[in-house]
């Protein structure tokens, strides 16, 4: 954040928040640009081949008894919930979206988060 403050022309004395350099810079949340890579990931995936690793692992189902304890997480699970979230696609109807690439491109296309800063907590405003 201190490249960016110094990019912005700014120090921590001028007590600007973060959210809003990231906004006069018109920088992209970091969070966001993980989830979009995720989500961009997902679509090879599933177009993947059976018989590349990657797909594979994705589409694989253990099932060897796992020890007590707290169950462990699937990346495909996670990448599901992401997308019922962010694009309203259900996790049944994932992989049929995903197959179509065109589509799947024009929703990656199309989500957009803004973010919504309360002008009230900016104590210098950026003009």
């Amino acid at each position: 954040m201190s490249f960016l403050r110094r990019v912005a022309g700014l120090s921590l004395r001028d007590r600007v928040r973060n959210s809003a350099i990231w906004e006069k810079l018109g920088v992209e949340p970091v969070l966001l640009r993980i989830e979009r890579s995720q989500m961009r990931w997902l679509g090879h995936l599933v177009r993947m081949p059976p018989v590349h690793l990657p797909g594979e692992v994705f589409r694989a189902c253990p099932s060897v008894r796992r020890p007590p304890g707290r169950p462990r997480t699937h990346c495909r699970d996670d990448v599901s919930r992401l997308a019922w979230e962010r694009l309203g696609i259900p996790p049944d109807e994932l992989e049929e979206v995903t197959g179509e690439k065109e589509v799947w491109a024009s929703l990656l296309s199309g989500w957009v988060v803004s973010l919504v800063i309360p002008v009230a907590f900016c104590l210098h405003p950026i003009v």
